[in-house]
């Protein structure tokens, strides 16, 4: 039982649910303040717009994996073994396209700083392409 308290009556919503149904299914923005649209993304813009940043994607790949790697590892995660900063990158739940590649890295190799492990990455995808 309503209480009277809503602005509209039933059939006035369903209505007006049926005049938005068009504007909302067709993919344009709904506001009518263009400030509101948000905007589209720029060329210089970081790969992350186009999904998650993985070794061996993109020129600038050095950069933006050890941006990753920086991202979801401390300092404390380091120095260690492939299999230690997988673990320390599962735990704070990075992409798989990250962690993947860095446990393929040769087990007996121990990393001491992001920058070693980004080097290192990188150097096994041109590996890989090659």
């Amino acid at each position: 039982m309503q209480r009277g308290s809503d602005r509209l009556s039933v059939h006035r919503d369903e209505e007006m649910k049926h005049e938005l149904q068009g504007l909302l299914r067709s993919g344009h923005p709904t506001r009518t303040e263009e400030w509101h649209d948000p905007e589209p993304t720029a060329e210089d813009d970081p790969e992350v717009a186009g999904g998650p940043i993985a070794p061996g994607r993109s020129p600038a790949s050095l950069v933006a994996v050890r941006t990753e790697l920086a991202r979801h590892l401390s300092r404390h995660a380091f120095p260690a073994g492939p299999r230690e900063l997988a673990r320390a990158l599962r735990r704070v739940y990075a992409p798989d396209a990250l962690v993947d590649p860095v446990e393929r890295l040769p087990r007996a190799a121990r990393y001491t700083t992001v920058q070693a492990l980004a080097e290192a990455l990188a150097g096994a995808a041109r590996e890989r392409r090659a």
